[in-house]
C-alpha cells in the first residue's frame, strides 16, 4: 500500500528519500512507500537542522575560538522515524568539532539485549500461567533482590558490566560462567570507562555492605519491556544457525536504559552549557545547545562525559540484571535453563572519532562484516522489536554509509502517546484475550477488577503501547533490507511481555 508522502520529502527510489533544507545539510531517509511518515516528525527534523546555524554563531561568539569550523555534516533517518521531544526518534547526526548531548537525550544507552536459551516453545507454553505469576512476583512484588556492594556499584558505573563482574562476589541467581566473556565479546560496547562516579555517589554508598534498591533491574516506563519469545521463522539459514536461532528456540529480549541516571547526565550537560553560553548570544530557537570541541569547554564537557559514561554503564548492568530475572523465572517454572547472550546493542549514544561525532537517537548500530571478531563473518546483529504482541526481527548489518552504519530500533510510533486514549475499549479487550502482558497490576484479580479507577488508569497506560499505536513492523524491516541497511536473519514471536 502506497501512503501519501509529505510534500517536503523527495523520493529518490523505492527505498530512499531526501529532505531538502535551507542549510543544504545532506539528509536521507530509508523508508519504502508503504511506511507512514508523520509530518510532525518532518517539522521536527527541519527544526533540528537549524543547529547548523547555531554552530556558526556559537563559534563566532566564543572568545578565543580558533579551531576548525564546527559543522552539522550529515543526518540519516531510519524507517521508524517519528516525532520525539525536540529531535525525532530514528535520527542519526554526524557533526565535526561539536557534540550535541540532546541528540542522545535523557535515556542514555537505552538499548536491546537478546539472549538465546536452551528451552523450546513446547516446554514453555504450557507453563505460561505459572510463569506469569512468578515473573510478577520477581519484577514487581519484592522478588527482585539484587544485592550490590558499594565497590560493585562503583565498578559498574566506572567500568561497565565487565567491571561489575570482576568485582566482589557475583553470586546472583541465573549467573552463567559465560557472562563475563560475553559482556566483552557480544556487546557493541562493553563499557565506557570514566575517571569518576562522583555524580552518583549517593547511589554507590546508599548502605554499608551489600544492599538492595528499587533501581537496578527496573524495566522503566514507556516502550521499555522484557519479553519471552520464540524463533518462529528463519530468513538466513547460515547466519541463524551460527547465532543459535533455530525454529522453536526460546529467546529473551530486554529493552531498557539508564533510568534516572540518564536524566541526571543530560541535566549535567544542559547546566554546563547554559552556564557557559556566550554573553549576548541568543539561545537557539530550537533549544539545542552544542558543546564545541575546544579547550575552553573541556572541563564542562568532562563533567558531562563522566556522568554520561556512568549512566551508559548503568544501562548495560540494568539490562543484564533484567535478563537474570527472566532466567530465574524460567528456571523456577521450566526446569534447568541455560541462556547465552547473542548481542547487546545501544540506541541512544554518541561515538567520537577524533573531531567527528556520530549521535544516534532511537537508532542502533548496524555495522557490516569485518572478517574479525565474533560477528565478523555476518555483520553486526541488529535487533528490531515490533510493537507489544507483534513479531520482532534479528537482522545483520551491512555498514551502509547512507545511514552512517545505523538501523532503526523498532517499528516506530504511528499514533502520539496522548492520542492513544481514544482507542476502542473493545480493541484492547480483544488484544488482552490474545496476548499475555505481565504488569505490576494483576487485572485478573477480582479485587483489582472491582476498582474502576485503578483499572481505567491501567487500561489507559496499556493503550499507549498497544499494537495500533505503532507502525507495522513488516514494511519497516523490508525498508532496511531493500535499502541495503540490514538483512533479516530470524523472526521472533512473543510468548509473554513484562511491562513496568
Amino acid at each position: 500500500m502506497r501512503i501519501r508522502q509529505d510534500h517536503r520529502l523527495v523520493r529518490l527510489d523505492d527505498s530512499w528519500l531526501t529532505l531538502p533544507n535551507p542549510r543544504d545539510v545532506p539528509v536521507e531517509l530509508c523508508a519504502r512507500p508503504d511506511v507512514p511518515l508523520e509530518p510532525a516528525a518532518v517539522d521536527e527534523a527541519l527544526t533540528l537542522l537549524e543547529t547548523a546555524e547555531t554552530l556558526d554563531r556559537l563559534a563566532e561568539a566564543t572568545p578565543g575560538y580558533d579551531g576548525p569550523p564546527p559543522r552539522l555534516t550529515r543526518v540519516a533517518l531510519t524507517p521508524d522515524f517519528h516525532k520525539g521531544a525536540g529531535i525525532p526518534i530514528g535520527t542519526v547526526i554526524e557533526t565535526e568539532h561539536a557534540l550535541l548531548p540532546q541528540a542522545v537525550g535523557n535515556d542514555v544507552n537505552c538499548g536491546m539485549r537478546l539472549e538465546v536459551t536452551s528451552l523450546t516453545e513446547d516446554a514453555v507454553r504450557p507453563r505460561l500461567d505459572a510463569l506469569e505469576r512468578r515473573l510478577r512476583h520477581l519484577f514487581f512484588e519484592g522478588g527482585r533482590r539484587i544485592a550490590l556492594t558499594p565497590a560493585q556499584r562503583e565498578a559498574l558505573l566506572r567500568d561497565g558490566l565487565p567491571g561489575l563482574l570482576l568485582t566482589g562476589d557475583a553470586s546472583w541467581p541465573g549467573l552463567s560462567p559465560d557472562d563475563a566473556d560475553d559482556a566483552v565479546d557480544r556487546a557493541h560496547a562493553s563499557g565506557f570507562p570514566t575517571e569518576t562516579a562522583e555524580a552518583f555517589s549517593g547511589w554507590i554508598g546508599s548502605a554499608g555492605g551489600a544492599s538492595h534498591d528499587s533501581l537496578i533491574g527496573g524495566i522503566g516506563g514507556g516502550n521499555h519491556f522484557c519479553e519471552i519469545q520464540c524463533v518462529s521463522r528463519v530468513h538466513d539459514a547460515a547466519a541463524a544457525h551460527a547465532w543459535g536461532l533455530t525454529p522453536g528456540t526460546v529467546v529473551l529480549m530486554v529493552h531498557s536504559g539508564s533510568l534516572g541516571l540518564g536524566h541526571q547526565a543530560n541535566a549535567t550537560a544542559l547546566d554546563r552549557l547554559r552556564a557557559g553560553w556566550p554573553d549576548g548570544l541568543p539561545r537557539p530557537r530550537n533549544g539545542i545547545l552544542p558543546f564545541l570541541l575546544d579547550e575552553r569547554s573541556a572541563a564542562a564537557r568532562r563533567r558531562y562525559l563522566d556522568a554520561f559514561g556512568n549512566a551508559a554503564n548503568f544501562a548495560l548492568g540494568n539490562r543484564f540484571f533484567l535478563s537474570l530475572t527472566l532466567r530465574a523465572g524460567l528456571g523456577a517454572e521450566c526446569g534447568e535453563t541455560a541462556s547465552r547472550l547473542l548481542y547487546d546493542a545501544p540506541h541512544n549514544l554518541f561515538w567520537r572519532d577524533g573531531d567527528r561525532v556520530v549521535h544516534r537517537k532511537g537508532a542502533t548500530p548496524a555495522g557490516g562484516p569485518t572478517g574479525a571478531g565474533t560477528f565478523g563473518m555476518w555483520g553486526e546483529p541488529v535487533i528490531v522489536p515490533g510493537s507489544m504482541g507483534a513479531s520482532s526481527f534479528v537482522m545483520r548489518g551491512h555498514g551502509n554509509p547512507r545511514t552512517l552504519a545505523s538501523a532503526c530500533h523498532g517499528a516506530g510510533r504511528s499514533v502520539p502517546r496522548g492520542a492513544t486514549a481514544r482507542a476502542s475499549e473493545a480493541e484492547l479487550d480483544a488484544f488482552l484475550r490474545e496476548f499475555r502482558v505481565v504488569t505490576p497490576l494483576d487485572h485478573r484479580d477480582p479485587v483489582v477488577a472491582r476498582r474502576s479507577d485503578v483499572m481505567s488508569a491501567w487500561r489507559r497506560d496499556l493503550k499507549q503501547e498497544a499494537p495500533w499505536a505503532y507502525k507495522d513492523i513488516t514494511p519497516v524491516v523490508s525498508s532496511l533490507d531493500d535499502g541495503g541497511v540490514a538483512s533479516p536473519v530470524a523472526e521472533l514471536r512473543p510468548l509473554l511481555t513484562v511491562k513496568g
